[in-house]
């Protein structure tokens, strides 16, 4: 399978401002695959070295910063050959090794001609505690599931993929592609973005094995609550991960602490949530109080709404059957559509450095699903999944902060369609929607 950050990565190979890489991500959406498939591809060796597998080799890091020590010692009970520029060196499980995080200042410091690259499961979490982390020594990427069009290319559907970039103008999409990208949008939101779902349904096409494998995904997360350094937030994390679906069932999505529990309190659940966005399983998306920039400057902190890291998941954790893809498009309408809100929401993440917000009043009551920060403009979004595609709340937007608006997107079951200041995206062309956005903004 293919996945779009390994040209990010050549590029990172081939800066001259290189430095030491940790690559981020929740755990199974294929870190280290893309990590020794880098190596596969682009260099003359790897030196894989794992610190959960062998809890050894962390010694090599307890007692030096020497980094030709360290290497050396590596090579020796590796029995890898390291050499500068030719061969990468992939640190798995990095967390596992504190010492080893530190080091990564020397190697960028005394060492920038060898290719340092890690990763680790739980890694955001290592990263926000309080230990000597090399600070600016380091380049971070993230890594999320895989994005719709990586599910296209895995199932071979190339065509398509080719179509869609291909397209530089908002004339309506030929029913020919239209359709099928409509069939495959159903599917991606049965199978999510995990690479062993997707892979799954590649090689056998049964359902059934997609609902083994995601069930075995989320009892692996679950299995990870238990690792947070005080027991007694345990629980919490687990009622919270539980309570996502009920949250986003609601008509408004506002996280509500009483739907976790009767009586409970935010800050007796504020490290819980914390805990899972560090671990990158869910976003939280912040309400956004007025159009200004940086967009984070006009956070309500008082009110968010959580979303989980891969629809497929949402899907599963909710229960909500495979068998809703051959019902029409009940699959992105199902409870005030939650499943297409999570999706577009990843397909956002990948593309804008902002993570988005959502934009609600309570008298009237109105709510923008997202607000994203483009450049230096803030876009209002709303993401319709049912047949009424009306955006009452995009034009009281527009009505209040007025020439602040120059254009206004809706993802929706419609074609594409650009009218006035209105640009309808297909839902299917979310990871399209910044060079879409920008077309846009040229004919305006």
């Amino acid at each position: 399978m293919e996945r779009q950050i390994l040209s990010r990565l050549n590029l990172w190979k081939v800066s001259s401002h290189r430095k030491p890489l940790i690559l981020k991500g929740a755990r199974q959406v294929g870190k280290t695959w893309a990590l020794k498939e880098l190596g596969r591809r682009s260099y003359e060796n790897v030196a894989y070295f794992n610190f959960e597998e062998h809890s050894e080799y962390k010694q090599f890091f307890e007692k030096t910063k020497d980094v030709d020590r360290i290497l050396q010692n590596l090579m020796m009970a590796g029995g890898y050959k390291i050499n500068p520029g030719s061969t990468l060196v992939i640190f798995d499980e990095i967390q596992e090794c504190p010492d080893a995080l530190t080091a990564l200042k020397y190697f960028c410091e005394n060492a920038p001609e060898y290719h340092v690259a890690c990763a680790g499961s739980l890694l955001g979490i290592a990263l926000s505690k309080p230990v000597s982390f090399p600070v600016g020594k380091v380049e971070f990427m993230e890594l999320g599931p895989m994005t719709f069009t990586e599910f296209l290319m895995a199932d071979g559907d190339n065509n398509l993929v080719e179509y869609l970039g291909s397209l530089d103008n908002l004339e309506p999409l030929p029913d020919a592609f239209f359709n099928p990208l409509y069939e495959k949008l159903k599917m991606y939101f049965v199978t999510g973005g995990m690479p062993e779902s997707v892979y799954s349904w590649i090689k056998e096409r049964e359902t059934d094995l997609i609902e083994s494998v995601l069930s075995d995904i989320l009892g692996s997360y679950e299995r990870d609550f238990a690792k947070h350094p005080d027991p007694k937030d345990f629980p919490k994390i687990s009622m919270i991960w539980k309570s996502i679906p009920s949250q986003l069932s609601r008509e408004n999505k506002k996280f509500i602490y009483k739907a976790v529990k009767e009586g409970a309190r935010a800050r007796e659940y504020e490290d819980a949530i914390q805990w899972l966005s560090d671990a990158a399983l869910i976003y939280k998306i912040y309400r956004n109080t007025a159009p200004g920039l940086p967009i984070m400057a006009y956070d309500d902190l008082s009110a968010f709404k959580i979303y989980m890291g891969d629809v497929g998941l949402l899907r599963r954790l909710s229960l909500l059957s495979p068998k809703a893809f051959a019902e029409g498009n009940r699959l992105f309408a199902e409870f005030k559509g939650a499943l297409s809100e999570n999706y577009v929401l990843q397909s956002f993440v990948d593309q804008f450095e902002a993570v988005p917000r959502y934009w609600a009043t309570d008298h009237p009551r109105n709510e923008v699903d997202f607000i994203i920060q483009r450049d230096n403009e803030i876009i209002p979004v709303e993401v319709k999944s049912e047949n009424n595609v009306e955006s009452r709340s995009l034009k009281q937007y527009k009505e209040k902060y007025g020439d602040k608006v120059s254009i206004r997107v809706r993802l929706s079951l419609k074609n594409l369609k650009f009218d006035g200041d209105l640009l309808n995206i297909p839902l299917f062309m979310a990871d399209h929607a910044d060079r879409l956005i920008g077309i846009a903004k040229e004919l305006l």
